[in-house]
């Protein structure tokens, strides 16, 4: 979280006056207008909010109607909600390297397509721009979807073009940990109809056609889902957050580009496949060794500055995937992706699977987390203490 304060407290305060918190109301209608301002800020013809970001990878995926007997690509370096997604849906992920930006390499994720291949999903890990191009180039190739992870890149841009739009959907998350936030909340975006019905379907199965005229126009039979709809509560506080967001990326991304020009005659960084197009919420700081990237770190905890090194975030990295690696993608047995008849024979060997370039990358880089308050003399003061 980074700005949160009275328009959010004033916002929900309105909604409480209403005494109509459903999505549906008729009240202050925050969801209709946040879902609204979503599609202007994106350019995109679908908005749909929802109850996390995983909720809306799953949604994105049953949308495009990906289940058993199917794979999806996924980069080895992202959270497991990605990876948790694609079982959601009934299909395998499998893993794919990363490359020196720390995002999904698109010549790797190519070398993993087999017939089976649905999907793949590039993440922009801490806000970096995947090489989009790229990955959509590879997707054409071979005629699969393209379903981007921005749930840490909320509002990033790759060659001007927001993260999330460049693929056949994108997705969204607003937890307490992300650039806008509700607390909890995510999003699906798109500009292909059938994908956004099926989802719209799929994340409100029990009440979608009960509360208000939600199916109004959409010609997709409905089937049973889950439940994932948003609120008004949430929906008003992330109606304030994005008219927040701009701003919010402004100053990230000028802080980011102040404190790296001051690092730069002694540091060197991971390349981007976007610099002006990212977040602007990570300094990653690259180094030879890892016993190098620590002393970095030590260094900048002393000077009060943010800081970690990604191979020591757990659930980000795919050896620590332990529901994925050990294959329980279900309670039941009978509801288990990995022991499914269309999938049984074609499940990777996860355990002895191994990504030394991840690895070796994540263990010498040092993130330096940025803020957009800081004032130029603070980042010159950590400037001088690294």
């Amino acid at each position: 979280m980074y700005r949160i304060g009275q328009e959010e407290k004033d916002a929900v305060a309105r909604v409480i006056d209403t005494r109509d918190l459903f999505k549906i109301n008729n009240g202050m209608h925050e969801t209709e207008q946040c879902e609204a301002l979503m599609r202007e800020i994106f350019g995109v013809k679908r908005s749909l909010l929802m109850t996390s970001g995983l909720s809306a990878l799953t949604s994105a995926l049953i949308g495009m109607g990906i289940g058993p007997g199917d794979e999806v690509i996924v980069p080895a370096y992202t959270y497991i909600a990605t990876a948790m997604a694609v079982v959601q849906a009934g299909a395998i992920p499998v893993i794919a390297e990363i490359d020196e930006t720390l995002t999904l390499d698109p010549d790797a994720a190519e070398k993993k397509i087999t017939e089976r291949t649905k999907c793949i999903i590039p993440v922009h890990i801490q806000g970096f721009p995947c090489d989009m191009d790229h990955i959509c180039a590879v997707a054409k190739k071979h005629g699969l979807f393209v379903l981007e992870d921005a749930c840490q890149a909320d509002g990033g841009s790759y060659k001007g073009k927001r993260l999330g739009t460049h693929g056949n959907a994108g997705a969204l998350s607003f937890n307490q940990f992300k650039i806008i936030t509700a607390g909890e909340g995510g999003a699906l975006i798109t500009d292909d109809d059938k994908i956004y019905e099926r989802a719209l379907i799929y994340h409100d199965a029990s009440a979608i056609a009960f509360f208000g005229d939600q199916l109004k126009d959409v010609t997709e039979p409905q089937f049973c889902g889950t439940e994932w709809r948003t609120n008004e509560v949430a929906a008003a506080i992330l109606h304030q957050q994005f008219l927040k967001l701009d701003g919010i990326l402004s100053d990230l991304r000028k802080n980011k580009k102040l404190l790296a020009e001051r690092l730069a005659p002694k540091y060197k960084f991971n390349p981007s496949n976007d610099i002006e197009g990212d977040c602007g919420t990570t300094l990653p700081v690259l180094f030879d060794t890892e016993e190098e990237a620590r002393a970095f770190a030590e260094k900048a905890s002393q000077a009060k500055v943010g800081n970690y090194l990604p191979i020591d975030t757990g659930k980000h990295i795919y050896n620590h995937w332990t529901a994925i690696l050990e294959k329980r993608g279900a309670l039941h047995p009978l509801m288990d992706p990995f022991k499914h008849p269309a999938n049984a024979p074609y499940v990777p060997d996860y355990p002895n699977e191994t990504y030394p370039k991840m690895l070796d990358l994540l263990a010498r880089t040092t993130y330096l987390l940025t803020d957009p308050d800081w004032t130029e003399e603070r980042i010159e003061e950590i400037a001088k203490a690294l």
